[in-house]
């Protein structure tokens, strides 16, 4: 059975190294602002699988390292904790949420409701497009 629930930080560091950073130390992955966001972690079995944070900004936000463990993903989990986080920032009166998210990622979060923006940017060797969605 699944558990969402909110996490500090740093217990999201691991996760996001291992999934989206493995080959960069573990200070890449950190976020100078962790502090001001709002953390979650999708939990199986007691396992975190699935992390993501969440930066909530007047009526917008913006949701920042997504990952799942590589054994659990395609299982739904993403899904999952996104919709969560919808339904905070929904209810913290934001009203459009928005990410950086990997091309190669883009298919993903299209079927969530996501348009592409014509904005986008190169971080390491990773090209990524800006998306965002309405929320209602």
């Amino acid at each position: 059975m699944e558990i969402i629930k909110e996490i500090k930080a740093e217990d999201t560091w691991e996760l996001r190294h291992k999934v989206m950073w493995p080959n960069k130390s573990i200070d890449f992955v950190k976020i100078l602002t962790d502090d001001k966001g709002t953390h979650f972690g999708l939990f199986l079995n007691k396992e975190l699988v699935t992390i993501v944070s969440l930066f909530i900004d007047g009526k917008k936000a913006q949701f920042r390292k997504l990952a799942t463990l590589p054994s659990e993903q395609g299982k739904g989990y993403a899904s999952l904790i996104l919709r969560h986080i919808f339904e905070q920032a929904k209810s913290k009166g934001v009203h459009k949420i928005w990410c950086n998210a990997r091309k190669d990622k883009l298919e993903f979060y299209l079927k969530k409701g996501f348009t592409k923006t014509s904005e986008s940017f190169e971080k390491s060797g990773i090209a990524y497009n800006i998306i965002e969605k309405a929320l209602n």
